[in-house]
């Protein structure tokens, strides 16, 4: 389910930043990500999401990531290195899948990334999860 046909979209308060290759919605404690069908995601793209965040939000902001796959894409799992060190912003992540192969994506790159993941079923899963994480309360 897309972000904007849940229920949490008309509860919580988001900016939409639509880009080129997929949409991206900015909320208090967190953003999700919708990447669209076919895309590499690639570090080109990921650095124009995370300037973007850090203009809207400001220096030194720390949020939580949802990874909303209702498209199949790809991205290289190690790019999440370079965005903790190049950024520092996100504290943790939940990744909702939509098929199996989609869910063990998410588990490959959960051994990549030092920070913790969650794999979800659900959007909803996902934002309960992310708005209770400790480290954003």
């Amino acid at each position: 389910m897309k972000f904007e046909q849940s229920a949490h979209f008309k509860t919580l308060k988001s900016h939409k930043l639509a880009l080129y290759f997929g949409d991206f919605y900015f909320c208090e404690k967190f953003f999700i990500a919708e990447v669209d069908e076919g895309i590499h995601f690639d570090w080109d793209m990921i650095k124009q999401v995370m300037d973007k965040l850090v203009e809207f939000y400001g220096d030194g902001i720390k949020l939580g990531y949802i990874s909303n796959r209702v498209n199949s894409y790809s991205i290289n799992p190690q790019t999440w290195i370079k965005v903790d060190s190049e950024y520092n912003i996100i504290v943790a992540s939940a990744v909702v899948t939509y098929s199996n192969i989609a869910f063990m994506n998410a588990t490959l790159e959960k051994r990549f990334y030092k920070r913790s993941i969650k794999r979800c079923l659900s959007l909803e899963e996902a934002i309960d999860w992310i708005l209770n994480i400790k480290e954003l309360n």
